[in-house]
């Protein structure tokens, strides 16, 4: 296993992992059951969670307390409550199966953390491993470049807010949003949805042009507020509409010389999201009982 995953199910290669996609929160729900049947030889893996799950609650895990339920299609073709977790709590669940096929995993997290701490005395190991996983992603060294100058910039963005105020993810996701809403007329999870995007990075599946807006309504809402000093989550949205604003303005002028769009629902995915919505209803009619 290495750094190549893209979701849970990738660790699991030969067994069928159902998740549920929530596009609200950006998150993956995955069959507690599923994982436990991979993981173990149980012939029943839902005996086998249903004591185990007992086992944690009883030592006071917080993993159980996080397992909620959604409904997901059973084997036979019906559609049923069924437990599940996000990402992070499969993880420490994978911690908890005492089973020698879960090693491989454990292993994994184990030099995953070991990483990750490297990291921390040495953040060049860091900027390394981004650029190393662009270049398999087959981004050029130029494209690679204005990406990480990019990244800087942003922060010299969210410098400004937290000067006005900004302290909270959700203002400063309200502050980006207002910002793509003003050139593209789009948040940017219904930027992401247009191009077929799930937790991927939105910008690194923009064209050059929409990456150039982005910057130029950034950059625009960042001397905006360099000069006037706007306080609190309400003035900041009114200057980071105006930076969209600009962008805007860029974009139409865009437009109008070279009679293309600048808004594509390209990505550089070479892969495709399967609704599973409409998967599931087409297998069981519609029917949900």
């Amino acid at each position: 296993m290495d750094n190549k995953l893209e979701t849970i199910s990738n660790l699991f290669e030969g067994n069928e992992i159902r998740s549920i996609w929530d596009s609200e929160k950006e998150e993956y729900y995955f069959s507690v059951v599923d994982i436990i049947g991979a993981l173990t030889d149980s012939k029943a893996p839902r005996k086998y969670w249903s004591v185990l799950k007992n086992r944690l609650k009883k030592e006071g895990s917080e993993v159980t307390t996080n397992c909620s339920q959604l409904k997901m299609l059973a084997p036979d073709g019906k559609i049923r409550l069924r437990d599940v977790m996000i990402t992070k709590d499969i993880f420490r669940l994978i911690e908890s199966v005492p089973s020698p096929k879960a090693e491989p995993f454990k292993v994994w997290l184990a030099n995953l953390g070991s990483e990750r701490i490297d990291e921390v005395f040495d953040p060049e190991i860091a900027v390394n491993r981004a650029i190393t996983y662009y270049r398999n992603k087959g981004y050029t060294d130029e494209w690679i470049k204005r990406r990480l100058t990019g990244i800087v910039d942003r922060f010299k963005l969210t410098d400004v807010w937290k000067e006005g105020g900004i302290t909270k993810p959700i203002e400063y996701a309200m502050l980006t949003n207002e910002i793509y809403k003003g050139w593209s007329g789009m948040k940017a999870s219904e930027y992401k949805a247009y191009k077929g995007l799930r937790k991927e990075s939105l910008r690194d599946n923009m064209t050059d042009i929409e990456v150039a807006l982005t910057n130029i309504g950034e950059i625009a809402a960042r001397d905006i507020a360099k000069a006037e000093h706007p306080e609190g989550l309400k003035e900041n949205l009114k200057v980071a509409a105006r930076g969209g604003s600009v962008a805007k303005g860029a974009r139409d002028l865009y437009e109008k010389e070279t009679k293309r769009k600048a808004i594509s629902d390209k990505n550089a995915l070479n892969y495709k999201y399967v609704d599973e919505i409409k998967k599931i209803e087409s297998k069981v009619g519609g029917n949900n009982e």
